[in-house]
């Protein structure tokens, strides 16, 4: 944000795009505190008439920024202060505007916002290409362990990560106690603080349904035509995920749905930033967005401690001690598919975009499945991909891997196992704890 500050220096409007409750105005409300002079913040959310129709006319902008100034009580100091949209997808009329507002160039602006590329949020406007974007995601492990008070511990990760060594066994207990914890509590700050101020995972899960709650207000509200289909896709979510092979299934919503009309209520989970989608790539070569299989996918939610709510009842919860045995490590079910959704998250977290290989083949040698597939940073002629499996639990098998490294060998560089154990290097194979995944 400071970056956009000083390099576009008024030339552009700040788009932060972001799922419900994941900070958005609080971080934009702080940056504008220590940044400048002043700020007005315009929450769309809660606007009367006289704000919702200021942007009607701009002919004439110092009428515009007179009554800003007298109804928000705020003077404005130009090039030295800050004019806020927030939720401006609900005033069609402000967005447009930021064409007009940013050649002006008395001020800065940022907007925030969600389900910004849904039809009912653009119909009838032109988006201005003068908006620079930036996504707000859920806090990673990082910063989830920087709000715990550990500030140090994840660059020691990295320079574990960088060496190729163990952190040992001692730091390694305390590296998964934290990991667990994160996968409890989840990245979603309101959460992070409860956690904070009760100490107490079943406060946590409170506001975790709370937060599930407004986001199925949100499929009733805004996903006008297609609302039994979203919400059919987001509660199908665990019960995809617990599958062996992950993958999302429309024959268990309805035996004769098809993709093509589901596709619209995928888009609108994933523009909401709930889910994180990750695409079956059919051949996997350097370009895996060309290979792409779009209606083969799987369906991750973008934050692990919201899955873990949404999968399980507050009955099945408190009943089993769910959350103090996933803590101390001594769930009896398999939490395959929440590690699986946490290093997701962590990948996406990183800027990776997702993707998976499955061939179903009847040939036994061309028959896998590895759990994702990233790029190497520094491409070469050969060996740019990077396969990554997830182990959830002790006894590892990697007969997939072992197939995919023999029939890929020329396009593959280090493949890596994602586990619960330290860091290890074993037949050309990186085996990496959870918690190094944020090294990736």
């Amino acid at each position: 944000m400071k970056e956009w500050k000083e390099k576009e220096n008024g030339t552009s409007a700040l788009m932060i795009d972001g799922a419900r409750r994941v900070g958005k105005s609080y971080i934009v409300e702080e940056f504008a505190k220590k940044e400048y002079k002043s700020y007005i913040l315009i929450d769309f959310n809660k606007a009367d008439d006289i704000i919702m129709n200021l942007f009607d006319d701009l002919t004439n902008l110092d009428i515009i920024f007179q009554l800003l100034e007298e109804i928000y009580k705020v003077k404005l100091y130009e090039r030295e202060s800050l004019i806020i949209f927030d939720e401006v997808e609900l005033c069609k009329k402000a967005r447009r505007a930021i064409k007009y507002l940013v050649a002006d160039g008395r001020y800065d602006y940022i907007e925030t916002g969600s389900l910004l590329s849904i039809k009912q949020n653009v119909e009838g406007i032109v988006i201005p290409s003068e908006e620079r974007h930036l996504e707000l995601n859920p806090f990673d492990f990082e910063e989830f362990c920087w709000a715990l008070g550990e500030e140090t511990i994840c660059d020691l990760i990295r320079e574990c990560f960088k060496k190729k060594i163990s952190v040992g066994p001692v730091l390694h207990r305390r590296c998964m106690l934290l990991f667990r914890k994160y996968l409890i509590v989840g990245g979603m700050p309101q959460a992070i603080l409860t956690y904070l101020t009760s100490n107490s995972f079943s406060e946590t899960d409170k506001m975790k349904r709370n937060i599930l709650k407004l986001y199925r207000d949100d499929v009733s509200k805004y996903a006008y035509g297609y609302e039994y289909k979203v919400k059919s896709i987001f509660d199908e979510i665990p019960s995809a995920l617990s599958r062996h092979e992950k993958k999302f299934r429309l024959a268990d919503i309805d035996k004769n749905a098809r993709f093509r009309d589901y596709e619209s209520a995928f888009f609108w989970l994933d523009d909401a930033m709930i889910v994180n989608i990750c695409f079956n790539t059919t051949n996997p070569m350097l370009g895996l967005n060309l290979n792409r299989d779009r209606i083969s996918l799987k369906c991750y939610m973008a934050d692990t401690g919201l899955l873990i709510s949404h999968a399980f009842d507050e009955k099945m919860i408190a009943s089993n001690d769910l959350y103090v045995k996933i803590l101390f490590d001594k769930v009896e079910v398999n939490l395959g598919m929440i590690y699986e959704n946490v290093v997701a998250q962590m990948l996406k977290a990183n800027g990776y975009k997702l993707y998976f290989y499955s061939n179903y083949s009847k040939i036994n040698e061309d028959k896998m499945e590895i759990d994702f597939l990233i790029t190497n940073n520094n491409i070469t002629n050969r060996h740019n991909l990077i396969p990554i499996e997830v182990k959830s639990s002790n006894k590892i098998s990697l007969t997939s891997l072992n197939k995919f490294i023999k029939k890929y060998n020329e396009q593959l560089a280090i493949p890596y196992v994602i586990y619960n154990g330290e860091f290890k290097m074993e037949n050309n194979i990186i085996y990496i704890p959870y918690y190094m995944v944020i090294s990736l």
